[in-house]
C-alpha cells in the first residue's frame, strides 16, 4: 500500500482527468445496460401487431418511432461518453507515466554513490522505460474498466433478473467458473513475468556494456561471443513470455465455453417456457435481452481477465518502481546547513571507510593528514591503494565510516551538499563528456561563464589549440561519450570545465594520464597562475606529475605510508623510491 500511494501520488495535475474518466464510464455503463430492456419492450410491442403489414394504431406506431429515436439518442450519448472517456483516460495515463519518470529520475539525482551502487545502471534504465510503460498501460485499462466492468456486470445481472427471473440463475454457475479459472491463470503466470523483468535488466546490461566497450569487443574479435551472450538473454525472455502467453491464452477458450453455455441455456430454457406457457411467462423480447445481458456480463468478466493479466504484469513493475521512489539517499543535508566554505584547507582525522556496512574489509583505514589551503598535493600509490576512494570523501560522494573529515575547518557533514560540491571540482579518472557543443560542455562548470572566460580556461588546460583547429571551433558538436575526440583531448576539456568553477579545492584523479609530460607540466603551471589560492590534489601514476607538489602522499592498501616533499620521500619512503627508480631507471629526470 505505501508503494501504491507513492504511485498514485504521481498523478498530481492528472487527477481530474482520471476522475472524469470514471464518471464518464459510469454514465456509459448505465446507458448500455438500459438499452437491452428498452429493445426487449420494443420487440414485444412489434410482436403484438397483427399481420405482416401491421394493424397497429397510429399511436402505437408513434410509440415505436419514439422508442427507436430514444435508442439512437442513448447510443449516441453512450458513444460520446466512451470517446470522451478514452481521451481523458489516455491523458491521465500518459500524464502518470510522465510524472513517474520525472519523480524517479529526480530521485536518482539525489542518490549517493552508495544508493546508485545498489541499483545497476541497466536496471534503472529498465525501470524508467519498460516498467513505467507497463504501469501506464495497466492504469489506462484500470480507470476505464474498474468502474465500467463491475457496473455493467451488476446492472446486467439486476436487469436480467427483473426480465427473466429464474433464467438469470445461469450467472450463479458462470461467474464462479470464470473467477476460479482466472485465479489459477494468474497464479501460474506471475512468476514468469517476474523472471522476465530480471532478464530485461540483464539484456539492457549486455547492450550497455557492448556499446560502451565496442572498441574492446572489436579489438579482441569477440563479436560472436557478445552476440551469443545477447541471444541467450533474449531467448530467455522469449521462453518466459511464450509460457506466460500460452497460459493467458486459456482465457479465450474459457470465455467461449461460458458464452456458449449462456446462449444454449437461455435459448433452451426460454424457448421451453414460451412453448409451455404460450408467451405468458416470458416473451421473445425478453429472451433477446437476456442473451444481451449475458453477453454484457461475460464481456465485463473478459475485461476483468484482461485487466487481471495487465495487473499481473505491472505488479512487478510497480514493485520495482516503488523501490526507486522509496529509496532514501544515504547522504542528506543537516537541519541547519552551512552555505559557505571558508577556504580549501582539508583535515582527515582518523578516517576509515568501507563501501557498505556488510563489507568485511575497510577500503581506507585510520587516515590522518592536514592539507593547508592553496597547497598542491600529489598522491601516489599502486592500483587499489585507495587513492580515488580518499578524494571521493572530500566532496562527500560517500560519507566516512568513522573519524572526521573537515573542509574549510568544518566537518563536511555540516555543509549544504550543493555548497560543498560547488566548492570542490573533480576531474575523475573516467572522463565524462556529454553530447552537445564544446561550449555547452564547458559551461557545466559555470553556466554564466562568458566566451572569454571559456577561452581563458581552455588555454590554461592546453585545450584551445586543438579546439580552434576544428572547423566549428568552440561550436564543434561532441558526440555521445565524446567518441569524436581523443582521450587526451577529453581530459583537457574536463580540466577546463573544472577550472571554470573557480573552486576552493580542485581534484585531478589521474586525469592527465593521456597527455604528454610537456602538456602535463604546462597545465600544472596554469594552475599556479590561475588558481593560486585553490587547494590542488593530483592523483598520478607518473612521478613527474607530482614532483614539484608542496606535499606528496604515498598510499598502500588503504593507508598513508608516508608523506612529504619529493626529496624527503626519496630519503624515507621505500615505495616512493622504487616507483621513482622504475620510471627513471635510477637516474634523475627533467619534469618537462
Amino acid at each position: 500500500m505505501p508503494v501504491m500511494r507513492k504511485i498514485f501520488g504521481c498523478l498530481r495535475e492528472y487527477k481530474w482527468p482520471s476522475i472524469l474518466t470514471l464518471l464518464l464510464m459510469v454514465v456509459e455503463a448505465f446507458i448500455e445496460t438500459q438499452i437491452p430492456t428498452i429493445t426487449a419492450n420494443l420487440v414485444n410491442t412489434i410482436e403484438s401487431f397483427e399481420g405482416l403489414a401491421g394493424t397497429a394504431t397510429p399511436e402505437a406506431m408513434s410509440g415505436v418511432i419514439n422508442t427507436g429515436i430514444k435508442l439512437v439518442a442513448m447510443a449516441a450519448v453512450s458513444l460520446i461518453c466512451g470517446g470522451l472517456g478514452g481521451y481523458a483516460c489516455s491523458k491521465a495515463s500518459a500524464g502518470l507515466a510522465k510524472n513517474l519518470r520525472h519523480d524517479m529520475y529526480a530521485r536518482v539525482q539525489t542518490f549517493s554513490f552508495e544508493n546508485i551502487d545498489k541499483f545497476s545502471t541497466s536496471s534503472l534504465i529498465t525501470r524508467l522505460t519498460t516498467d513505467v510503460t507497463n504501469v501506464q498501460m495497466a492504469y489506462m485499462m484500470i480507470i476505464r474498466t474498474v468502474v465500467r466492468s463491475p457496473m455493467m456486470m451488476v446492472f446486467s445481472i439486476i436487469m436480467a433478473y427483473r426480465l427473466g427471473g429464474k433464467l438469470s440463475l445461469f450467472f450463479v454457475v458462470i461467474i464462479p467458473v470464470l473467477v476460479i479459472g482466472l485465479a489459477m491463470i494468474g497464479k501460474t503466470v506471475f512468476p514468469a513475468f517476474k523472471r522476465v523483468f530480471k532478464r530485461y535488466d540483464l539484456l539492457n546490461e549486455s547492450i550497455e556494456e557492448n556499446v560502451r566497450g565496442m572498441r574492446v569487443v572489436k579489438g579482441f574479435a569477440r563479436e560472436n561471443y557478445e552476440i551469443e551472450k545477447f541471444n541467450k538473454e533474449a531467448d530467455g525472455i522469449r521462453k518466459d513470455f511464450t509460457f506466460a502467453e500460452r497460459v493467458v491464452a486459456l482465457n479465450a477458450p474459457l470465455m467461449q465455453i461460458c458464452m456458449n453455455f449462456n446462449m444454449v441455456f437461455i435459448l433452451f430454457v426460454g424457448a421451453k417456457l414460451i412453448v409451455q406457457n404460450g408467451g405468458e411467462t416470458i416473451k421473445v423480447g425478453q429472451i433477446s435481452a437476456m442473451l444481451t445481458y449475458g453477453m454484457q456480463t461475460l464481456m465485463s468478466l473478459m475485461m476483468f481477465s484482461v485487466i487481471f493479466v495487465m495487473v499481473t504484469i505491472s505488479a512487478e513493475s510497480v514493485r520495482r518502481i516503488g523501490e526507486v521512489l522509496k529509496e532514501d539517499s544515504t547522504l542528506v543535508n543537516p537541519e541547519n546547513p552551512v552555505t559557505e566554505v571558508a577556504d580549501g584547507s582539508i583535515d582527515f582525522s582518523g578516517v576509515s571507510f568501507r563501501y557498505s556496512k556488510d563489507a568485511e574489509a575497510y577500503s581506507l583505514s585510520n587516515i590522518s593528514i592536514h592539507i593547508d589551503s592553496g597547497k598542491t598535493v600529489g598522491i601516489i600509490g599502486g592500483t587499489g591503494s585507495g587513492k580515488s576512494t580518499l578524494v571521493q570523501l572530500i566532496p562527500r560522494l560517500y560519507d566516512v565510516s568513522s573519524g572526521e573529515l573537515k573542509v574549510g575547518g568544518l566537518d563536511v557533514r555540516n555543509y549544504d551538499l550543493e555548497t560543498l560540491r560547488d566548492s570542490v571540482a573533480m576531474v575523475l579518472q573516467k572522463n565524462q563528456i556529454f553530447s552537445g557543443t564544446i561550449t555547452e560542455n564547458l559551461r557545466w562548470g559555470n553556466p554564466e561563464a562568458t566566451d572569454e572566460q571559456i577561452k581563458e580556461v581552455s588555454r590554461l588546460a592546453q585545450a584551445d589549440e586543438f579546439i580552434t583547429s576544428f572547423p566549428d571551433g568552440y561550436d564543434t558538436y561532441i558526440e555521445q561519450g565524446g567518441t569524436n575526440v581523443s582521450g587526451g583531448q577529453k581530459q583537457r576539456l574536463c580540466i577546463a570545465r573544472a577550472l571554470l568553477k573557480n573552486p576552493k579545492v580542485l581534484i585531478l584523479d589521474d586525469s592527465t594520464s593521456a597527455v604528454d609530460t610537456k602538456t602535463d607540466s604546462l597545465i600544472r603551471e596554469g594552475f599556479r597562475s590561475y588558481i593560486p589560492e585553490t587547494t590542488k590534489i593530483i592523483i598520478a601514476q607518473r612521478i613527474a606529475s607530482v614532483k614539484d607538489a608542496d606535499m606528496i602522499i604515498v598510499m598502500d592498501n588503504g593507508r598513508i605510508t608516508d608523506y612529504g616533499t619529493h626529496d624527503e620521500l626519496l630519503e624515507k619512503s621505500e615505495i616512493y623510491r622504487e616507483v621513482y627508480e622504475e620510471q627513471t631507471n635510477g637516474g634523475d629526470f627533467d619534469e618537462q
